[in-house]
């Protein structure tokens, strides 16, 4: 933020909306295409340090928050620095074993400012980061899904799975996924920002973790449903390495998106036609959305299953190329 401050950001206004590493690419394609983003994030993350941490303090969990900003951090030796520094994580066995110290720098922000949209711009603005990355809700969150076939004597029966890193790991098929609460706050400035948008970008990640949960939080589906700006899908690479849509095609998730919210108009659907078959459905099952295919991948077999940055600003700079 610092650096863009005293003149206005170059390029479209861009919201892009998950969490965790899906998020995280997107953050570093659109920061090739444009100054202007607002990153809004997901707060369900029941894991990890952010799981301690929102379980000792009753805090937002900070994970996904920190991994937003150190993605908008610069190519610069500064930005590379402090991006490298917030992302390091306490070895050991020790209280501190595990905690990332960009998570307890958050954590701090917070309990100086009671803030948390303050806390993270204080942040922002000491990272350098070409954008503003937002909570989407005021509270944390938690993930409720209804699970089929955990049990193989009786393959339709229901079962409810809670938390995101339950829900992530399940080895059942989700049919339904809701939030507690059902109707959390959201963050006003992340439905300004929407509001002010030229575009929104859902995905990639992690489906019925880091993507869906952004439609159920009813006050930003409203606000994402209602804005003038153009509405962009990344679909995911297949296999999706955590498998939550293992057997899911790309199709049948995008259905799932459309019954969770029928208001919600998809303009523009980014996809990598090698790791999805059923390409020539997806317009269609997206209500005429324009399909934007284009080699999205990492070319480095130890990288397979992720975005590249470099590759999907491209593909994300073609959907947004009349904005231009």
């Amino acid at each position: 933020m610092s650096r863009l401050i005293g003149r206005r950001p170059r390029g479209p206004a861009v919201v892009a909306l998950g969490g965790g590493h899906g998020l995280s690419a997107s953050l570093k394609a659109l920061r090739r295409i444009t100054e202007h983003i607002t990153a809004v994030v997901g707060v369900a993350d029941d894991g990890g340090s952010s799981g301690r941490l929102r379980k000792e303090f009753g805090m937002l969990p900070p994970g996904d928050l920190r991994m937003a900003l150190a993605a908008l951090c610069s190519d610069d030796t500064w930005g590379r620095t402090w991006s490298e520094v917030i992302q390091h994580r306490f070895g050991g066995h020790g209280d501190l074993a595990g905690h990332s110290l960009g998570n307890l720098l958050i954590a701090a922000l917070w309990d100086q400012t009671h803030d948390a949209v303050i806390g993270l711009d204080w942040l922002g603005a000491l990272l350098g980061a070409q954008g503003r990355v937002l909570p989407c809700s005021s509270v944390p969150l938690e993930i409720v899904a209804d699970v089929v076939g955990l049990d193989p004597s009786r393959p339709d029966r229901v079962s409810v799975v809670r938390g995101q890193v339950a829900v992530a790991a399940t080895a059942g098929q989700v049919v339904r996924l809701a939030l507690e609460p059902a109707a959390p706050p959201p963050c006003p400035e992340a439905l300004e920002a929407i509001a002010a948008a030229d575009a929104i970008v859902l995905g990639p990640g992690s489906w019925f973790t880091s993507v869906l949960p952004h439609v159920l939080i009813p006050a930003q589906l409203e606000a994402i449903s209602h804005a003038k700006a153009q509405r962009i899908l990344v679909m995911n690479l297949a296999p999706q390495r955590d498998a939550e849509t293992a057997g899911v095609s790309a199709s049948a998730q995008i259905q799932i998106l459309r019954e969770l919210a029928p208001e919600l108009r998809l303009d523009t659907l980014v996809v990598d036609p090698r790791h999805v078959e059923d390409i020539d459905q997806l317009s269609a099952v997206a209500g005429g959305a324009e399909v934007v295919s284009a080699s999205l991948a990492f070319t480095n077999p130890a990288q397979s299953g992720y975005h590249d940055p470099d590759r999907l600003a491209v593909a994300l700079g073609s959907a947004l190329e009349t904005l231009r």
